[in-house]
């Protein structure tokens, strides 16, 4: 068996053993290892029985199979384990061979992992993997960065196991350092805002117009034919119309809890960080964080009221299609945010981001796979330094057509007490976006009364000033700050 492997997989849980089926699928030889041994020989005796796959007892066992130079990915769990590995498996390698984190890292972490590797000869790639079991077995999202000296040799494998979409594979070298990582987060991040804005519009068709779920199992199959065409609608579709054993709606018996693993709240804590206004992800993470406070909800259902009513009494039919196309214009203000924080994040670190290779990437295997990244992809082979789609054509139209029924949700949504904090958000951020005008000279001026931090003016605006307003404040200044 000495270097007749391809590549090495360490972790055996869905994703890895997925995608190495995906990988003996597309005639590349593959090693597989876990921790926990016996998990080998159950994946060798169980699906990998009469595959080429190899299994291995020990890391010295797995990398003396591999040809060279060697190629090593892990999927386990993010943090110590990640390090763990690597500080085991680096006295086994040698110079220039690879090896690839594919788990949902934090990009800082695969940073410093690549340029700590990168001094002992071993290069390092961080790669964002989507699409879950279904796309780790049949072809799923991958975004691959750091040492680019990597790519030459794992770039075959990774594009034939990918998704396709338009005869093209949905993976492409995204960048240095932790780039990889740091797209995935962004994408898990839309994921959190798309799945929060679909959750919206089932409340409000489930409350506001009392659907049942077979009927809104048809609104999301209508709207999974238009312009709303993606995997999330599809299987919202498909959840509703699941029946349990007993023939009555699954859905209905979940408790309304969600849980979360981090991505989407690192995706705000970057935007925090770099000051861009990823307003709709950071409500997505916080209905998730509310939705947790079950017991308190409860209590509280009981002794603080709502209005009176919680039904809309026009034509349900129509509201449905303003719901539609409130969700279209949000999920376009998701997307807009999240392209935001990736151009300044790429800025900020002189990473060069293909914005339009990125949109194709996420077109086929991924969680937030749709028919609408296309547009995406087109919006920035048009302009390649687009900084904001909402300035491109198609977004722009698409985001006025629909306008009118977006505020009408919202607005019934607060008459009828129903919560819409994504669509709301994603809202305020449009009419924040298309002011000529904020009332921030107030903010500036506030901040100058009671600190003396100072504020530029119109006529000036690099220059900074303070002003006496009390009269005996002084008129030494504090330094001029960004927050």
């Amino acid at each position: 068996m000495a270097g007749t492997a391809d590549i090495a997989m360490i972790g055996l849980a869905v994703m890895g053993e997925n995608l190495i089926l995906n990988m003996n699928d597309h005639g590349y030889v593959v090693t597989a290892y876990n921790r926990t041994v016996s998990k080998v020989d159950e994946f060798l005796a169980g699906s990998a029985k009469g595959t080429k796959i190899i299994g291995a007892r020990s890391l010295e066992e797995m990398v003396a199979t591999l040809k060279k130079p060697r190629r090593v990915m892990m999927l386990v769990k993010a943090g110590p384990a990640v390090d763990d590995f690597i500080n085991k498996l680096v006295p086994l390698l040698e110079n220039g061979d690879i090896i690839i984190d594919g788990g949902n890292s934090e990009y800082t972490d695969t940073t410093r992992r690549e340029r700590e590797l990168r001094v002992k000869g071993i290069y390092f790639v961080g790669s964002g993997v989507s699409g879950g079991e279904d796309g780790a077995r049949h072809g799923p999202s991958l975004m691959p960065g750091g040492s680019e000296e990597a790519w030459p040799y794992i770039k075959e494998i990774f594009q034939s196991i990918s998704a396709k979409a338009d005869h093209q594979p949905c993976c492409e070298w995204v960048g240095p350092e932790g780039a990889g990582h740091f797209v995935k987060m962004v994408h898990n991040g839309i994921e959190y805002g798309d799945m929060q804005l679909i959750c919206e519009a089932y409340h409000l068709m489930k409350q506001a117009l009392n659907m049942s779920n077979a009927e809104m199992g048809d609104v999301f199959d209508k709207w999974n034919q238009g312009e709303l065409d993606s995997f999330l609608i599809e299987i919202t579709r498909d959840i509703l119309k699941f029946k349990d054993m007993d023939n009555t709606p699954l859905l209905d018996k979940i408790r309304d809890s969600a849980g979360q693993k981090g991505t989407g709240k690192w995706t705000a804590l970057s935007s925090l960080e770099y000051g861009i206004p990823l307003t709709l992800i950071g409500e997505a993470v916080f209905a998730r964080c509310l939705s947790s406070l079950k017991e308190e909800r409860m209590e509280a259902s009981h002794l603080l009221h709502g209005p009176p009513n919680t039904r809309y009494e026009g034509d349900a039919h129509e509201f449905a299609e303003h719901i539609r196309k409130a969700l279209y214009a949000s999920k376009i203000i998701s997307y807009t945010q999240g392209f935001m924080l990736m151009r300044e994040t790429a800025h900020c670190f002189n990473w060069k981001l293909n914005f339009g290779g990125i949109a194709l990437m996420w077109r086929g295997g991924c969680i937030i796979r749709s028919t609408f990244l296309g547009n995406i992809k087109e919006a920035f082979d048009k302009n390649p330094d687009l900084v904001n789609l909402l300035l491109d054509d198609f977004f722009r139209e698409a985001v006025h057509n629909c306008q009118e029924s977006w505020r009408k949700v919202i607005a019934t949504g607060v008459m009828l007490g129903i919560p819409t904090p994504a669509f709301s958000s994603a809202l305020a951020f449009y009419d924040g976006y298309r002011s000529s005008w904020l009332p921030a000279n107030l903010i500036q001026a506030q901040r100058d009364y009671f600190g003396a931090h100072t504020y530029s003016l119109n006529k000036e605006p690099g220059k900074y000033v303070h002003t006496n307003w009390t009269g005996h404040g002084g008129n030494v200044a504090s330094t001029v700050y960004q927050a």
